[in-house]
């Protein structure tokens, strides 16, 4: 796809312990992304939903990254599953990966509502939060059916403490993260597309 991926402060997100990891979530080209970043995150597992099994080869391939997946049709399970399987992971280290706006995001000037599911998991096994934030993919134009080679910055913000948080505190702490990565999301999307020349046929949202 000739796309440059430039990892930020990622020896932050390498310490070996449990964690949530959020990311924002705009297309399949983030499970790319991912892949990128898998070898920084050291022991970790995925959040998905459990119909992109079926999406040859990136079904496959979270299957055998032993991916967790959830079904979003029955919310009570999906919750049980969710919590049981990634206590027992956060318990031995691993990171737990999820793009808590729970669908991807297609207007690129800002980021989707977040899901309370990560929060809760964090603070039920009292775990940092570490935020990372992709910049837009300026590259790729559904309207005009336009896929060019690019850049992406992701950058590894610092970790976000729940040591002493309850669920009562979970609204409050995802107004917070979820402030800090959408104004991250707009410096580094403005950043990306600050070179580029003034006839590049950008995505518009009307």
């Amino acid at each position: 796809m000739n796309v440059k991926w430039h990892l930020r402060n990622f020896e932050i997100v390498s310490e070996e312990k449990g964690a949530v990891v959020l990311l924002n979530h705009q297309s399949s080209i983030d499970l790319l992304c991912l892949g990128n970043l898998w070898l920084s995150l050291g022991k970790a597992v995925c959040v998905s939903k459990k119909e992109i099994i079926y999406y040859f080869p990136f079904g496959l391939a979270m299957y055998l990254t032993d991916t967790i997946f959830i079904d979003r049709k029955n919310p009570k399970d999906a919750h049980k599953v969710l919590q049981m399987k990634a206590k027992k992971k956060l318990e031995n280290k691993t990171k737990i990966v999820i793009f808590p706006e729970g669908r991807r995001c297609k207007d690129f000037t800002k980021l989707l509502p977040f899901k309370k599911g990560a929060f809760n998991i964090a603070v039920e096994a009292q775990v940092p939060i570490i935020p990372i934030v992709i910049s837009r993919y300026y590259f790729k134009n559904d309207k005009e059916h336009i896929l060019n080679g690019g850049h992406v910055i992701a950058q590894c913000l610092e970790p976000v403490s729940t040591e002493g948080l309850t669920m009562d505190d979970v609204p409050e702490l995802i107004n917070r993260v979820h402030s800090n990565m959408e104004r991250v999301f707009k410096e580094l999307s403005k950043e990306v597309v600050s070179s580029l020349p003034p006839d590049y046929p950008l995505e518009k949202l009307n």
